[in-house]
């Protein structure tokens, strides 16, 4: 499946450039699907889309610049196929990942809108100081000088109260 900027490329060719690219499809057409389907041990569906689109970039270039038309063949059919292989772990990592995360979701029995609840819950029950400093960092993005001119305080007031939110946060988490 070629690109929409592939397509227009085609579509763009002259007489002379689309008989060079007949004429170099003719004399490589067999060797490039043989190439695709045994050295790069791709799929039967895989191999006719690669082939398909090695030949739309082929007519995207000028064919008659292509001085060694097999070695260009290849490296751009061999390129296609790493670029779907990389697309296809992409893919694949991110479906595990939802999986993952699914799963994670199920075994705690809370769902993202209760997640959120018992959260706010756990800030709202922070005593005051720390909840004033944990707010104004984590929701307002407040740095710890802003902070601590805010509220009259010294940055290492600021950094000790982040501390002792955050780890009463944490464990009310585990819990």
């Amino acid at each position: 499946m070629g690109s929409e900027r592939e397509m227009d490329r085609l579509a763009r060719l002259d007489s002379a450039g689309l008989q060079q690219l007949d004429h170099l499809y003719r004399s490589h057409a067999g060797w490039l699907r043989a190439l695709v389907a045994h050295r790069l041990r791709a799929q039967p569906t895989d191999v006719d889309d690669i082939v398909q689109d090695t030949w739309l970039r082929a007519a995207g270039c000028k064919t008659d610049n292509i001085q060694h038309p097999k070695a260009f063949l290849s490296q751009t059919a061999l390129n296609l196929f790493r670029d779907r292989k990389r697309r296809e772990a992409v893919c694949q990592q991110h479906r595990e990942g939802v999986t993952a995360d699914q799963g994670r979701g199920d075994r705690h029995g809370m769902s993202e809108q209760e997640a959120i609840l018992e959260l706010e819950r756990i800030v709202l029950d922070l005593p005051e100081k720390m909840r004033d400093v944990f707010v104004l960092s984590r929701f307002r993005h407040m740095s710890n000088v802003e902070i601590a001119t805010t509220l009259g305080i010294s940055v290492k007031t600021v950094e000790w109260r982040m501390g002792k939110a955050l780890a009463l946060c944490m464990s009310r988490l585990r819990d």
